[in-house]
């Protein structure tokens, strides 16, 4: 079983598809209007944009959430939480043991609340 399709709310559509295509870099699969909705290509999953969808909370895989989080600020989006440390992994529950688990938030065109997360060793 893999993840399929996560729906977000989105009160401008326009808005939101620019957002997380020229923003976030997905690619628009398609869009239907009317009913008002977007297919992104997020990863492996679709991300549909949608005005009748309640807000989720996304989190992105990223190489370097504090690169990432540069990269962002860089284009005028404003930082939540700035990158850092949640965990360090020493029993290994989620990859190799001693890796560390960093992450860091920030809101999308629509107000919702997305996480930026990534895997370092300690030694990074």
């Amino acid at each position: 079983m893999e993840l399929h399709q996560v729906a977000q709310h989105v009160d401008d559509l326009d808005r939101a598809t620019a957002f997380y295509t020229e923003v976030l870099g997905c690619e628009l699969i398609s869009r239907f209007d009317p009913p008002g909705l977007a297919f992104l290509r997020l990863g492996s999953a679709r991300l549909l944009l949608d005005k009748n969808v309640p807000s989720a909370l996304i989190y992105l895989r990223v190489e370097d959430v504090r690169a990432t989080a540069n990269e962002l600020l860089a284009t005028g989006v404003s930082m939540d939480t700035a990158p850092h440390l949640i965990h360090r992994d020493d029993d290994g529950l989620f990859g190799p043991p001693g890796w560390e688990e960093w992450m860091a938030f920030f809101r999308d065109s629509e107000g919702n609340l997305v996480g930026l997360a990534s895997r370092h060793s300690s030694a990074a």
